[in-house]
C-alpha cells in the first residue's frame, strides 16, 4: 500500500507542481498590487482599489487546484477552507477599509485615512488576512510530503514568497510579529524536510527573517 501510496504521488508531481507554482507566482503579485501607481476611480475610489477585488481568486483557486491534483484528505480541505475564509474576510476588510480611508483622504485634499479606516485596514484587515494566508500555506505543506525537490526556478519562487510574506509584514501595524513567527515556523518545519519538497518552506521562512530583519533596522 505505501508503494501504491508513492506511485500515485509520483504521477501527480508535475501536476501538484504546476498549480503550487502558480499559486506562488499568484501570490507574489497579487501581495504587491498596492505597489503600483494610484489612478483615480469612480466616485473617489482608486482603480486599484477594483483590481483588489482579484486577489482571494487569483490566490486560493490555484491553491485549491493544487491540494485537487495532490488528492489530499478531508481533513486539509477543512484546514484549507478555514484558511480560505479568513484569508478573503480579512482581505474584504482591508480592502474596503482602505478604500473609504482613501475616498476620505482624497475628499480633504491628501491621503491621510481617518482613525477607523486605518484600523480595520491596517491591523485587523490585515491580521485576519494574513493568518488565512498562513493557514493555507500550512494546508499546502501537507501535500509536499515525500515529493522531490524543485529546480532553480522553484527556489527562486520560494525566496520571492519569503520576501513578499516579509514586505507584507512590514507594512501592516504590527504585522513584524507575525511575520517572524510565520518565517521561523516554515524555516523550523521545512528543516526538517529538508530532503524533500518540503525544503523550499525553509528558503521561504529564511527569506522572509531577512526581508523582516532588514526591514526592522533601517
Amino acid at each position: 500500500m505505501r508503494h501504491a501510496h508513492r506511485l500515485r504521488d509520483q504521477r501527480d508531481v508535475p501536476s501538484f507542481q504546476g498549480w503550487l507554482a502558480l499559486t506562488a507566482t499568484s501570490y507574489v503579485v497579487a501581495h504587491h498590487l498596492g505597489s503600483l501607481p494610484s489612478v483615480t476611480g469612480p466616485r473617489g475610489t482608486w482603480w486599484n482599489d477594483w483590481l483588489d477585488l482579484l486577489v482571494p481568486w487569483l490566490v486560493l483557486l490555484p491553491a485549491a487546484g493544487a491540494l485537487s491534483a495532490a488528492g489530499v484528505g478531508r481533513r486539509v480541505w477543512a484546514l484549507f477552507a478555514v484558511g480560505a475564509v479568513l484569508y478573503a474576510n480579512g482581505h474584504g476588510v482591508h480592502l474596503a477599509a482602505n478604500s473609504i480611508g482613501n475616498s476620505i483622504g482624497n475628499s480633504i485634499g491628501n491621503r491621510s485615512p481617518a482613525a477607523g479606516a486605518h484600523l480595520w485596514d491596517e491591523v485587523v484587515g490585515h491580521a485576519l488576512w494574513y493568518a488565512g494566508a498562513a493557514i493555507v500555506a500550512v494546508a499546502l505543506t501537507a501535500a509536499m510530503r515525500e515529493r522531490p525537490r524543485p529546480g532553480v526556478v522553484g527556489f527562486l519562487l520560494a525566496c520571492a514568497v519569503g520576501v513578499t510574506w516579509g514586505t507584507n509584514a512590514l507594512g501592516a501595524d504590527g504585522g513584524w510579529v507575525l511575520g517572524l513567527a510565520g518565517g521561523l515556523a516554515a524555516t523550523a518545519y521545512g528543516r526538517r524536510g529538508r530532503r524533500d519538497l518540503r525544503l523550499t518552506l525553509s528558503v521561504a521562512g529564511v527569506a522572509a527573517l531577512l526581508t523582516i530583519g532588514g526591514g526592522l533596522l533601517v
